[in-house]
């Protein structure tokens, strides 16, 4: 990687990635040239920010607009009591360069929606989808088919979690995972109303930070093309294959989207 160097001291920090054969050193250069957006900075984006940025990706931008709530404090472990009313963003910043000065945290306090999508996500290598609601998840998707740019998903529901990649070198998208229309019941409950525990969100978003470390250092199995599914009480593991569909790949503008 011309022109990326890592110090003698992000030699040290990152000894054990580095001995991983699938890393090596120029995998950890690979990561410190690395520029990646995490939208939302909820749940699923705190794990997601902590081992990103422990690992050493060079870039990361923070896209949130929310506050932080006492209800947040369960499972949102960037952020302690004295935070609550504060933007998520801000304090996830501090946090997260106490973690790891090397990496450059950049934040953007707005609400992703159809008509910023494209100028908001235009520079990134790699965009993580961390959000909790439909609308904005095919938000995400047409942008990064648009920009050709791959999408690591998350979600979850309870006990549940899936995590997938989508838009991946021509593989699936999110519609062709989870194809909208309008005649479709959408059964989906705000997160306010759903319970679950810290813990799922934590396990979810390790294994979408996990994703991230593979695209950008080549290391075979990424999660396209299959979803991940996990049920933390049953402790089940199972890969659900994702049918590539070429007209969701020739979307030109972003629409047709869900309300909620």
């Amino acid at each position: 990687m011309s022109g990326i160097i890592l110090t003698p001291q992000e030699i040290r920090r990152y000894n054990k990635q580095i001995l991983l054969s699938e890393i090596g050193i120029e995998g950890q250069e690979k990561l410190k040239k690395s520029n990646v957006a995490v939208v939302g900075a909820g749940g699923l984006g705190c794990p997601v920010l902590q081992y990103l940025t422990a690992a050493g990706i060079g870039k990361i931008s923070i896209i949130e607009f929310d506050t932080v709530d006492e209800t947040n404090l369960q499972r949102q472990i960037l952020y302690g009591s004295d935070d609550v009313g504060k933007l998520k963003s801000i304090i996830a910043k501090t946090r997260l360069e106490h973690l790891n000065s090397f990496t450059k945290i950049d934040i953007r306090n707005l609400k992703i929606n159809e008509v910023n999508s494209l100028e908001t996500l235009t520079d990134f290598d790699i965009i993580v989808d961390a959000t909790d609601n439909l609308r904005t998840r095919y938000i995400i998707s047409d942008t990064c088919v648009i920009l050709d740019k791959p999408m690591v998903h998350g979600a979850i529901y309870k006990y549940e979690g899936q995590v997938g990649v989508f838009n991946y070198r021509g593989g699936p998208t999110y519609r062709c995972y989870n194809p909208f229309n309008r005649g479709k019941i959408i059964l989906n409950p705000a997160p306010s109303q759903t319970g679950l525990t810290g813990m799922l969100p934590g396990i979810a978003g390790t294994i979408m930070a996990n994703e991230v470390l593979k695209i950008i250092t080549g290391i075979e199995n990424v999660l396209s093309g299959k979803v991940l599914h996990f049920n933390i009480i049953e402790y089940s593991f199972r890969l659900i294959n994702v049918k590539n569909l070429p007209e969701n790949h020739l979307i030109s503008k972003i629409g047709d989207l869900p309300n909620n």
